[in-house]
């Protein structure tokens, strides 16, 4: 599956933030996302993953086939490490949670209640989810706040799998994370008025 992002203007508030902006990434790749803060880097994101519609163009495919994290990790804080990846797997139609606490080194915490967790453990958690979704297209939101070197290196063990295995990675960082894929500055798509004439 590939995703396409066609003529797209995107923005928050009423405002545009970046337009015109097309591009292609074929399964197996990865594309980083950069540009400085407040450029539109999470707003392309959360629009990629159908979480806000663009202002204009069109995304392909759907939702349906995009997984999110941005820098809330969706977890229940009342509920445990395998509680959490165990509802979202039954959301997705996943049996096994296995693979998702091996990633990121979380068996030992399974039975840790999240609200219990650190920043870097809740970070860990919330990337493991990836794993128990299902979904080919992985759009990733500064995905390795909070982490150490050695769990940087877990996050992009794992984003090297999901890339091997056909699926696609978006991810906004500012660290290079030495994967197989291209680079989009975001600053060439500021929303000016002569890109939106």
């Amino acid at each position: 599956m590939t995703l396409v992002a066609r003529e797209l203007t995107v923005g928050r508030g009423g405002l545009p933030i970046l337009a015109r902006l097309s591009f292609t990434v074929e399964p197996g790749r990865a594309l980083i996302l950069r540009g400085p803060n407040g450029s539109g880097k999470t707003t392309l994101l959360r629009t990629l993953s159908g979480l806000q519609a663009p202002y204009e163009g069109e995304v392909e495919p759907g939702p349906e086939a995009v997984a999110y994290g941005g820098h809330r990790d969706g977890m229940k804080g009342q509920m445990t490490v395998a509680e959490n990846l165990s509802f979202w797997a039954g959301l997705h139609g996943v049996r096994d949670i296995e693979p998702a606490l091996r990633a990121f080194d979380l068996q030992r915490l399974e039975d840790r209640l999240a609200q219990h967790l650190s920043a870097g453990q809740g970070r860990r958690l919330g990337l493991a989810r990836l794993l128990v979704t299902g979904r080919s297209i992985w759009c990733l939101d500064e995905p390795t706040v909070s982490l150490d070197a050695e769990n940087t290196g877990r996050f992009a063990d794992m984003v090297r799998g999901h890339l091997a295995g056909g699926g696609i990675a978006v991810i906004a960082t500012h660290i290079d994370l030495g994967l197989d894929g291209d680079t989009l500055d975001v600053r060439p798509y500021k929303a000016t008025l002569e890109a939106l004439e």
